[in-house]
Parts: C-alpha cells; sequence; structure tokens
C-alpha cells in the first residue's frame, strides 16, 4: 500500500514496478531450471520470456484502452499515461509472441508452453503485490476482519475498509504455482499442464471479479475478464480434447 518505496535523487523506485521486476526475473530462473532439468532449451526461454514481456506489456496496454475507449477518445494522452493495465491482454500477446517465436525456430510450442505456465503464474503473483502496493484492481467495501483501508495517494479508495483482491489473486497464482509443478510430473499428454493453467487461471479470475470494484469495463452483465475467462475455460477444455488425440508425452 506505498506506491513509491525510496528514491535515489531523481531516481523514484515504485512498488508497482520493482513487483514486476522481480516476478520476471523469478519467472525466467524458474523456467530456465527447469528447462535444462526437462531437456529443453533455456536460452529459448529466455528469448521467449524478453520477447513475451515487450509484447505483454503491449498487449496489456492496448486492452486497457480497448476497454476503457470513451475515455480515451476524449484524453488519449491521459489514458496512455495511467497505470492501467489489463492482465488478459498482456497473457495473450505474450502467448502469441511465443507462439511465433517457437514456430520460427522450429520448436514445439506446447512443450514450451507446459514448461512456462508455473513461471508465468508465479510473475502474475508478484504483480498482483504490485497492484496491492499501488491500491488498483481492488475489492469491494467490506467491515469483515479481512478488510484493508488504503492511504490517500493510491489508486483505491481511501478511509474505507475494502477487500484486498489483489491479494486473494495473488495468493490464487502462487497455489497454482504448486499445482502446476506437480501437475507436470504426472501430465500424460504434452500441452496439458499449459490447459490447466488455463483452466484453472480462468475459473479464478471469473470468480474474483464478483468482488473487485475497480472500474473495468463490461460486456452484457460480466466484466470484460469475466467474459474472456469463458473464452480461455472454452479454449483449455478444447486443449484438453485435442491432446487426448495426440501421441503421450515424452
Amino acid at each position: 500500500m506505498k506506491m513509491n518505496l525510496f528514491s535515489i535523487g531523481p531516481i523514484v523506485i515504485h512498488s508497482y514496478g520493482l513487483m514486476i521486476a522481480l516476478g520476471f526475473g523469478l519467472c525466467v530462473i524458474l523456467g530456465m531450471y527447469r528447462a535444462k532439468k526437462l531437456g529443453l532449451n533455456p536460452e529459448a526461454i529466455l528469448d521467449i520470456a524478453l520477447i513475451g514481456i515487450v509484447a505483454g506489456f503491449l498487449g496489456a496496454k492496448l486492452l486497457y484502452i480497448i476497454v476503457e475507449f470513451p475515455a480515451f477518445l476524449k484524453d488519449p494522452l491521459y489514458v496512455l499515461g495511467t497505470q492501467g493495465f489489463v492482465v488478459y491482454g498482456g497473457i495473450s500477446a505474450g502467448v502469441l509472441s511465443a507462439i511465433v517465436y517457437c514456430s520460427r525456430k522450429n520448436l514445439e510450442f506446447l512443450k514450451y508452453f507446459d514448461l512456462a505456465a508455473p513461471s508465468i503464474a508465479l510473475a502474475q503473483g508478484f504483480g498482483r503485490i504490485g497492484c496491492f502496493f499501488a491500491g488498483c484492481c481492488y475489492g469491494m467495501e467490506t467491515e469483515s476482519m479481512l478488510g484493508v483501508v488504503f492511504p490517500e495517494g493510491s489508486l483505491a479508495p481511501s478511509g474505507v475498509k475494502i477487500l484486498p483482491t489483489q491479494l486473494f489473486s495473488a495468493g490464487g497464482d502462487f497455489l497454482l504455482v504448486l499445482v502446476l509443478l506437480l501437475f507436470h510430473k504426472k501430465a500424460k499428454h504434452t500441452g496439458d499442464v499449459g490447459a490447466l493453467y488455463m483452466l484453472l487461471y480462468g475459473i479464478g479470475r471469473f470468480f474474483l471479479e464478483f468482488l473487485r470494484r475497480d472500474e473495468r469495463g463490461a460486456i452484457g452483465v460480466l466484466s470484460t475478464s469475466q467474459a474472456i475467462s469463458i473464452v480461455i475455460v472454452a479454449g483449455a477444455i478444447l486443449l484438453f480434447v485435442r491432446n487426448q488425440k495426440h501421441k503421450k508425452k515424452e
């Protein structure tokens, strides 16, 4: 709940940016370590991560602009300059960039998707801690013991107890890391770990959205992220079915 951690002269260290950097670093370390153990190319993991982080930021900002398009038309510079990002836009752009990279390098994308899935969840967990520090992605008002009060200057409303949905999401992401790492040892088909990531993350995100109260767009009665979650879950089911028809994991 502190947007700026400290400053060194004119350089300000933002808590959100620091958590993103920490999550990215640990994501790469975990991915490269597991790539060596699984006989995959660690350098490819680094390339995918570097390309994915750039594509992810662009995708997350692009989807935010789409969601906030009326505000963007009124004041483009303000929308572009805010800390607004939509996670699903980042995930989609990151995955697309990985598919293109693997295609160009003649690598089997699903093997690397299985490898990267726990790392992606790990990075998301730290990203959500960054959201908590900044105050974005906040939850509904509450009188329960789980509520927190954000200070003045944060992106969340101050002076009232609200649910820390950012921490709920972070906890779910870290739990997802453990589930995927354990499942990877037992998965019978290439692509199953990636499919499980999509399934569990999509379901978790869909229900967590009911607790959020920040502005994030809507499609009918659903938030934008809930509508995307339905597509992600459907895609996960289709991927599971597709995997069953192909050869088992080597």
